[in-house]
């Protein structure tokens, strides 16, 4: 059933700190379950207007300059279960055009509760790499490509 679904238009968000960490967040209802900011890119928006409006709704804050957009967007397919929970069933995953970022405000810019229905219940930043050990299993190949595309803004 999930094959025959669209993909969901989506922006992805890498958004390193001057240290080279990368802010996750713990998603709402989902304890243990981090990621990296995320949304739909709505008709008519481009990547980078999608990316600016998205880090402003989960974060709170667009204070970042964009380092590089990746070349090619990446999919993932939603495991079974969260089909009809997600989308209102609209969609079989996402495609998601991911955007490295450097943050240029500070902490206190941040706002995970800026949006109502907030996306997170706490944050933190972290080495790239660390992400993999976080995230939900049907995402790990998504961010693995992510850290390898992203990988030079990170440091341990």
């Amino acid at each position: 059933m999930t094959d025959e679904l669209p993909f969901r238009p989506c922006v992805g968000i890498a958004l390193f700190n001057d240290k080279g960490k990368v802010f996750v967040g713990e998603r709402i209802g989902s304890p243990g379950g981090w990621q990296l900011p995320q949304g739909g890119i709505d008709p008519g928006e481009d990547i980078e207007t999608a990316f600016f409006r998205e880090m402003k709704e989960e974060i709170g804050t667009d204070q970042a300059s964009i380092l590089r957009v990746m070349d090619r967007p990446l999919r993932y397919r939603l495991p079974p279960r969260l089909i009809g929970q997600l989308w209102n069933g609209r969609y079989g995953g996402q495609e998601q055009h991911w955007v490295a970022a450097r943050f240029t405000g500070t902490d206190d810019d941040i706002s995970i509760n800026a949006h109502d229905p907030a996306e997170f219940s706490r944050w933190q930043w972290i080495s790239l790499g660390a992400i993999l050990d976080l995230v939900v299993p049907f995402k790990r190949d998504t961010y693995s490509a992510v850290i390898e595309a992203f990988g030079d803004f990170s440091k341990n």
